[in-house]
């Protein structure tokens, strides 16, 4: 089946400009626009008007398109609320049962509405080849997803989106995947992803060096340019083979949704008696700002995770439209401080108690565990304590039962977490205890910072890598949402919470 689309009018003889669908999935589309200038009521109109004739995909990062679903049955899928493997879940769930869905972004902060789009790009290109049905993906503010410089983001994140968007733009057409980019200014879009669009609609832009890069992707000389810079808001110059093999102004037409953001229309401001407004602006200010922040969001509850998977099973079968095992992280700790063993020698007890003693001296979990067992036999030949049925691998053991606070457990609690913690390697095991002793006693579970403290390393990357191999383990289960929160249970331990 084939289809084609109307967006708007020729700005001067009124003929109706369409998209052509099935060319559109074959050679994609670039808009560019300055802040203003209509690109998302163009997507709008681009949405509405083949919706139910194709699987649609938009990645949202301000919110503007979750409207979509009141009049035509979009999945909105709330990004805040799922960890990534869920979100790499739902990608290959979308593209298995060809629901149109919306991943609203808004909720999140830059990095992470940047490294969960590209986890979901991601996910959606590595679909099974028996689920490459055919879609428009529309990545809104692509500049942010795919950017020309590295500018403050993460390296490791830009590596990820860039190659999630590159293999969209480049790769996806033999995967069904139609990429629709919407940018504010091609300057800003890497020249990867913008080259593999054939079909463009150019708004309204100011600056000399965009008009000339829209200019020459138009195909208009430098006089010729000047037009892009008289556009109207709503008014795009369109060029391509899936909307014309000449230039052509489009006036986009009307939509029947709306996105979330404030009027632009002028609104009277209230009228106040002299003074009245200065109170309200002072009135008990003092104890508003004593008063504890409210949360950026509050934590998502569990219901509409259900609901997504359970509409995105139940979504609508679409007509078809032809187109032409990781090794263990290593233990880099930072440089310690010194630590000086216990001056005062103790007349009695056994080679755990001096253990014990090395334990609780400060940064003793920075220390290499050589050092420590050579303080460890200097101390017990001192106090006359036998050692030599201890070696190296034991007193690493021991160490690791010290600084957990496993030693303070009592007999039975303590039998059934050690035998949980059996065949694990010494450097993951105090970590690991305590992870097992929070399950254990229904107490927190230990942040990243006393995870990093008895891992023995100061690097966050390096403890989240650290939970990473536990779970490849089978050892915990990791769920970290995108809003922040994570949360460890222990399938050894029933009570783990």
């Amino acid at each position: 089946m084939t289809a084609r689309i109307e967006i708007g009018r020729d700005h001067q003889s009124g003929q109706a400009i369409g998209i052509d669908l099935a060319e559109l999935l074959a050679t994609r589309l670039l808009v560019q626009g300055n802040s203003g200038s209509g690109k998302s009521h163009l997507l709008r109109r681009l949405l509405e008007e083949c919706a139910g004739a194709v699987q649609q995909i938009v990645i949202d990062p301000e919110g503007d398109f979750v409207t979509l679903a009141d009049a035509f049955g979009h999945v909105v899928i709330d990004a805040a609320a799922y960890s990534p493997r869920e979100i790499e879940a739902l990608a290959l769930r979308v593209r298995q049962h060809r629901a149109s869905v919306v991943l609203a972004l808004d909720e999140l902060e830059v990095e992470q509405q940047i490294r969960c789009a590209a986890l979901f790009l991601t996910a959606l290109f590595d679909a099974p080849r028996e689920h490459w049905y055919p879609a428009l993906v529309v990545v809104d503010e692509a500049q942010m997803f795919a950017p020309a410089a590295a500018g403050e983001m993460n390296d490791e994140v830009r590596r990820l989106t860039l190659a999630a968007m590159t293999n969209l733009m480049c790769r996806g057409r033999k995967r069904g995947l139609a990429g629709i980019v919407a940018t504010q200014r091609l300057a800003k879009l890497a020249k990867n992803v913008a080259a593999e669009a054939s079909n463009f609609l150019m708004g309204r832009t100011f600056l000399d060096i965009d008009m000339q890069r829209a200019a020459d992707l138009l195909g208009m000389d430098r006089r010729q340019a000047e037009r892009i810079r008289d556009l109207q808001r709503g008014q795009f110059l369109g060029l391509g083979p899936a909307i014309s093999r000449r230039p052509v102004a489009v006036n986009v037409g009307a939509v029947r949704t709306a996105g979330r953001g404030g009027g632009q229309g002028l609104i009277p401001l209230p009228e106040a008696a002299e003074g009245a407004m200065e109170a309200l602006l002072t009135e008990r200010l003092a104890e508003a700002a004593a008063a504890p922040q409210p949360a950026r969001r509050p934590a998502p509850p569990p219901v509409p995770k259900a609901a997504v998977e359970d509409a995105i099973a139940h979504a609508p079968v679409l007509p078809e439209v032809v187109p032409t095992a990781e090794a263990p992280p290593a233990r880099s700790p930072a440089p310690p401080p010194p630590v000086t063993p216990p001056a005062a020698p103790s007349p009695s007890g056994g080679p755990e108690d001096v253990v014990r003693e090395l334990a609780l001296a400060e940064g003793a979990t920075f220390r290499p565990a050589a050092a420590l067992f050579r303080d460890f036999a200097v101390l017990c030949r001192q106090r006359g304590i036998a050692s030599a049925h201890v070696d190296l691998a034991r007193f690493r053991r021991l160490f690791a039962f010290a600084i957990s606070g496993l030693d303070r457990i009592e007999d039975t609690a303590r039998s059934a977490i050690q035998r949980a913690a059996e065949g694990l390697e010494e450097d993951l095991l105090a970590p690991y205890l305590a992870i097992l002793i929070a399950a254990h006693t229904g107490h927190p579970m230990p942040d990243e910072e006393e995870l990093g403290r008895l891992y023995g390393s100061a690097s966050p990357s390096r403890v989240r890598r650290l939970l990473d191999h536990l779970e490849r383990l089978g050892r915990i289960v990791v769920r970290e949402e995108f809003g922040g929160e994570r949360t460890i249970t222990v399938p050894a331990i029933p009570a783990a919470a």
